[in-house]
C-alpha cells in the first residue's frame, strides 16, 4: 500500500514539475506562453474555437489569462474565463451575432492553427530587444499580449498586440505584428 501512495504521489509531483506550474508562474517568452497555450487547450479542448485571448501580467499575481471560448461555433454561444492564480471561473455567457450567409467559425480562430502562443511569446521576447536596443530601456516587463481578430471575419487583418513596460512602470510601448510574425508598427 505504502509503495502504490509513493509511486501515485512520484506520478504526480513528476506531472507537475513537466508542465512548469500554471498559467500566472509562465515567464513573457516562447517556453511560457507554448506552457499557457497547452493549458488552454488542457482546459477547453484541442478543437476549441476563441475569438479572443488575453494575457496580462499583474506584478503582485502573475499572469491573468483572459478568453472568449466555445466548443460549437455554430452554436453561436461562447463563454467569457479568467483565469488567475491557476483558478479558472466563467464571467459570463456571450451570444454572438453574424452576418447571414456566413459561418460563425470563419470569425474565430483555433490556436494552433491560425493563433500559436508560441509565436506571440517568441514576438514578446524579440519586442523587448528592440525597445531595449531603440529606446535604451533595460529589462521591460509585459503589461499585456493578445490576439486582435478582426469582427469582420478577415484573418488577413488578424494581429498580436504586445503592451511593455520600463521595469519601475511609466511609458507603456504597444508593438503590433501580424499573425506570421511580421512587425506591422510601434506606438508609445
Amino acid at each position: 500500500m505504502k509503495k502504490t501512495v509513493v509511486i501515485a504521489c512520484a506520478i504526480v509531483m513528476s506531472a507537475l514539475v513537466s508542465c512548469g506550474g500554471s498559467s500566472d508562474s509562465q515567464p513573457a517568452n516562447k517556453e511560457g506562453f507554448t506552457a499557457i497555450e497547452n493549458e488552454i487547450s488542457s482546459k477547453f479542448g484541442a478543437e476549441a474555437y476563441f475569438t479572443d485571448i488575453n494575457i496580462t501580467y499583474n506584478e503582485s499575481i502573475g499572469n491573468i489569462v483572459g478568453v472568449t471560448v466555445t466548443n460549437d461555433p455554430e452554436s453561436l454561444k461562447m463563454g467569457q474565463w479568467n483565469q488567475t492564480q491557476g483558478n479558472w471561473q466563467q464571467n459570463q455567457d456571450i451570444t454572438i451575432e453574424i452576418p447571414e450567409g456566413t459561418q460563425a467559425k470563419d470569425f474565430m480562430f483555433q490556436l494552433g492553427k491560425q493563433v500559436s502562443l508560441s509565436k506571440l511569446g517568441e514576438l514578446i521576447e524579440s519586442a523587448k530587444t528592440q525597445l531595449t536596443k531603440e529606446k535604451q530601456i533595460e529589462n521591460p516587463k509585459l503589461h499585456m499580449a493578445s490576439v486582435q481578430y478582426p469582427n469582420n471575419g478577415d484573418e488577413l487583418s488578424a494581429e498580436y498586440l504586445i503592451i511593455l513596460q520600463p521595469e519601475n512602470g511609466g511609458t507603456s510601448f504597444s508593438f503590433r505584428y501580424t499573425l506570421s510574425g511580421d512587425f506591422i508598427q510601434l506606438d508609445y
